[in-house]
């Protein structure tokens, strides 16, 4: 009896440990996504009504390739400058306000003088901010501009001298820095955007009295045909152009060159022509000659000067004002065929689905840690059903909003669910989920009912945390050589499936050396053979997926690039699962590994797999360059992970075997 008492808590003690570890990696992955930051005051801050802000995002622009909401380019605008898709702030009596991406732009673009208090830079190497001349708030912190305002000349003087050096050869703090300085000079751009629209030009001598008069950026594109006849005269005379004439020219340089980057929001009059344009560039072809539609781009920034100098009214009065500018702009892309997903799409950037997914697997996760512990204490039967049926509930709700997120982005991307590093995971974890419930329901033993939450709320997180390090749209259009809906459908999806299929049996076979470690379960050999012949049927699948996802893509490789297989890193990878798949199958078949063998190499797969669809993309070679990142180091814990796993599997089988030798006392005759 006493040993029976301290076998239950050795087993309370070492759930609690890894409930403990799981718990541990939540918190540290939530912390590293949000780094420390103040709540500062912004004087006379007022929150944005919800009607303008709605209003804003209808505003279509062109970026990264593609036609999108304002709210999207606002939201990875603001995820690259300050890894976060929101700021607090304490405006009018101390209130504190939460400020999103679209209210966050509107302010960096209609209220500047707000804008550059608010801590919009996140800066994640204080080293670099002392490097400026600046004191650092902290290791990580974030910052506004007017915090970096008096260091930003030696930022750029230090980003420039820095970006001489090789990538490879840059230490940390170089890095940040030059990271920060073309952050701080994107921002610049953002807050100068309408800086033509809020400025007036000066006529120097204009009037009769030799006084300045001033006027608008529109009336000058009127009068750029006077202008430029003026200047063909000066050129055939030789005489110099006026003072005047040349300050007035300037000027429009300069408010065309801060509203020519940011936001390329003018879709062209010729609907052949695909590119669209920014206001900077609308004014410089009025005042260039190279404008077809001199009268159309001269209304549009007269529209944009009206709805820029009505903010300073009132808010009503800058909705009205905007309106019809807004209303222009997204008339014309409907017209071109280019807004067929903007709505979709701001329903996506609202809805935030990923977040609700994460909760509901997070939910999932702790039931089912809590049918354990009733199960571990032999609770009575109702209740640990009850517990199960609350897990699958929350991890079905999970899952079904992953379906939702997929096929939300199918819609928008209007091309298959897999192009990127990003839509592998959000992928694979649901057919990882998906598979898990379905092995949950043939075999009823809850151990796939537990495990869908983990893997799904773990994918989730990795998706977030990939997300805020990238911070990419990664809706963009794919690459040339990748833009195909027929490849994308059968070699990308068979081989991410593959993946897929692949980490789930190494899951399966950690769950196994957890299960003999803790001893849980009633009948704890049926429950292992069942877990065995999951993990088999896994590995014989992800065989299979790999297999034939690594002939199609060299089917398209050839086509692409005119070769079959290169011994890329990407294909190198494929071919480590197929190999290793096989080497499992064939040693299995021999007797060479029997039970615990199995598994252990099995766990072994995650790390190749592992290195296959992630890791092969930090090396910056081979053909599959659509897929490079840097900084993602997370990597290796999860390698540090396997490692520990399979050890631990390791003692656990050297034990078992001892407690199986049978004992050989010498035998003899009693005298």
């Amino acid at each position: 009896m006493a040993e029976m008492k301290s076998m239950l808590w050795a087993r309370i003690v070492a759930f609690c440990i890894i409930a403990s570890m799981l718990i541990a990696l939540f918190v540290f992955m939530v912390i590293d996504m949000n780094p420390k930051g103040t709540v500062v005051k912004v004087e006379g801050y007022q929150p944005w009504q919800p009607e303008t802000v709605e209003l804003m995002n209808q505003l279509p622009l062109q970026d990264g390739g593609r036609i999108k909401p304002f709210s999207t380019h606002a939201q990875f605008t603001m995820l690259r400058l300050r890894g976060d898709r929101k700021i607090q702030i304490a405006g009018v009596e101390g209130k504190t306000i939460s400020i999103k991406p679209t209210e966050w732009m509107m302010d960096c673009l209609f209220r500047p003088t707000l804008a550059v208090e608010m801590p919009t830079f996140r800066v994640d190497n204080g080293a670099a901010i002392e490097a400026i001349g600046l004191k650092a708030l902290g290791r990580r912190d974030r910052y506004s501009y007017k915090q970096l305002e008096d260091g930003i000349p030696k930022l750029f003087e230090l980003a420039q001298s820095y970006e001489g050096i090789e990538e490879k050869r840059r230490d940390a703090v170089q890095k940040q820095v030059i990271d920060l300085a073309y952050n701080v000079r994107s921002y610049q751009f953002l807050i100068g955007y309408f800086g033509f629209a809020r400025a007036a030009i000066e006529m120097k001598g204009a009037n009769a009295d030799g006084s300045s008069r001033y006027t608008d950026f529109s009336t000058v594109m009127g009068t750029a045909s006077m202008i430029s006849n003026l200047l063909q005269q000066n050129q055939a005379t030789g005489e110099p152009i006026p003072p005047n004439l040349e300050t007035l020219l300037e000027q429009v340089l300069d408010g065309a060159n801060y509203a020519k980057y940011g936001l390329v929001m003018l879709p062209p009059v010729d609907a052949s022509n695909k590119n669209w344009r920014s206001a900077g560039d609308r004014i410089m072809d009025v005042m260039t000659s190279k404008a077809s539609d001199t009268a159309v781009a001269i209304e549009e920034i007269k529209l944009m000067e009206t709805a820029v100098r009505s903010v300073q009214m009132s808010e009503p009065e800058f909705r009205k004002q905007l309106q019809p500018l807004v209303k222009k702009i997204s008339d014309r892309a409907e017209q071109r065929g280019e807004y067929r997903a903007i709505d979709a799409e701001n329903r996506y950037n609202r809805k935030n689905l990923m977040l609700y997914a994460m909760i509901w697997f997070l939910l999932g996760l702790l039931i089912a840690g809590a049918f354990w512990f009733l199960r571990i204490f032999e609770v009575p039967q109702w209740m640990q059903k009850s517990a199960k049926v609350a897990s699958l509930l929350c991890t079905g709700l999970g899952l079904l909003y992953m379906i939702i997120i997929i096929s939300l982005r199918c819609y928008i991307m209007w091309r298959p669910p897999v192009g990127n590093l990003y839509d592998t995971i959000i992928f694979i974890c649901t057919v990882a989920v998906l598979v898990l419930l379905l092995i949950e329901y043939f075999t009823k033993e809850a151990i796939a009912a537990t495990l869908a939450p983990l893997m799904g709320l773990a994918l989730v997180l990795l998706a977030r945390r990939f997300e805020v390090g990238d911070a990419k749209d990664h809706m963009d259009p794919l690459v040339a050589v990748l833009n195909s809906n027929y490849w994308l459908t059968t070699h990308v999806i068979t081989v991410t499936m593959g993946y897929a299929a692949g980490l789930l049996t190494a899951f399966l076979s950690m769950t196994y050396v957890l299960l003999t470690g803790l001893g849980l379960g009633k009948n704890l050999r049926s429950l292992l053979k069942m877990v065995t012949t999951a993990a088999y049927g896994g590995l014989c699948l992800t065989l299979f997926l790999s297999l034939v996802g690594t002939v199609l893509g060299g089917i398209w490789a050839n086509d692409s690039w005119g070769r079959f297989w290169g011994w890329d890193p990407k294909e190198n990878g494929a071919l480590m699962i197929v190999l290793w798949s096989l080497i499992m199958l064939h040693a299995r078949f021999g007797g060479l590994i029997r039970e615990w063998g199995f598994h252990l190499t099995s766990i072994f797969m995650a790390c190749i797999v592992s290195f296959s669809w992630w890791h092969v993309n930090f090396l910056g070679e081979g053909l599959h360059n659509y897929g490079f990142t840097s900084g993602k180091n997370f990597i290796w814990f999860f390698y540090l992970a396997v490692v520990l796993t399979i050890l631990f599997g390791i003692v656990l089988w050297v034990v078992e075997q001892l407690k199986s030798t049978p004992s050989h006392e010498p035998s003899g005759k009693t005298s």
